[in-house]
């Protein structure tokens, strides 16, 4: 099961690489499923993949000229502070048992799934549908409600453990005006805070086994390169809706396997 686990643990990258989010949609099934790691542990070994995995795609994106800093910066800067707020102060807070209902208890641990799931089958739509986008520098940029956002996506990415890129890239885009590929380069940048500000949030409330995180990120990294290399081949749109349906069959597969199996 570990080779398959760290065979998996290459989509990451690649997902990455080629699209610039889904990578915490799988690090975390993976994570929770195949190593039997506790989904609030894996949360938090999450961040750190994703993390150091889009660090080395957004060294590619910065070389080829594809970051809006201004963007990364008004929208990872609220993103960023509430990240780090989340894993530091809000999530130890809450209790392993949450509540009861009649003999069935919800955890934090069965919680965070559940919200990592819907957020996976919303994500998956997002991917499967098809939208021309363009860049228009005549429209003028909402930088309010990027900020929002950027909030809320912090806020998101804390409790769940995700880079938040399929969150991401429809706000800069739609909101931002970026194309597409400017888009996936600088939430990459963004991912790259976001999930390293919240690791650092979480190292004092989690046990950490570093042999095996930093095996899992290698293989991680590796799968970047391949996605970085594929991406100049394959357009990401046309791979986007393949690995939407992906995700909403995995985030299905989670509801029916935490709720009723």
């Amino acid at each position: 099961m570990q080779i398959i686990g760290f065979t998996l643990s290459i989509l990451i990258g690649i997902s990455l690489g080629l699209i610039g989010s889904g990578g915490s949609i799988l690090t975390i099934p993976i994570l929770v499923y195949i190593f039997h790691v506790s989904p609030s542990d894996a949360t938090t070994y999450s961040l750190f993949i994703v993390g150091i995995s889009a660090l080395v795609g957004s060294i590619n994106g910065a070389k080829n000229k594809l970051l809006d800093y201004k963007t990364a910066l008004y929208f990872g800067l609220p993103s960023v502070i509430s990240v780090f707020l989340m894993r530091k102060l809000l999530v130890p807070l809450l209790p392993n048992e949450l509540f009861r209902i009649s003999n069935f208890t919800v955890t934090k641990d069965l919680l965070i799934m559940i919200v990592f799931s819907v957020l996976m089958i919303l994500a998956s739509f997002s991917m499967i549908q098809k939208r021309k986008t363009t860049e228009n520098d005549s429209l003028e940029i909402n930088y309010n409600l990027l900020i929002l956002k950027g909030i809320f996506v912090g806020l998101l990415t804390g409790f769940v453990g995700v880079g938040g890129g399929f969150l991401i890239i429809p706000a800069l885009i739609f909101t931002a005006k970026l194309t597409m590929k400017k888009a996936v380069a600088t939430s990459l940048i963004i991912i790259v805070f976001n999930s390293l500000i919240g690791f650092l949030g979480s190292i004092s409330n989690t046990s950490i086994e570093w042999n095996f995180l930093m095996l899992f990120t290698f293989f991680s990294i590796i799968g970047i390169f391949i996605g970085m290399y594929l991406s100049k081949i394959i357009p990401n749109e046309k791979l986007k809706p393949v690995f939407g349906w992906f995700v909403l069959i995995t985030g299905i597969y989670i509801v029916v396997k935490e709720l009723i199996i």
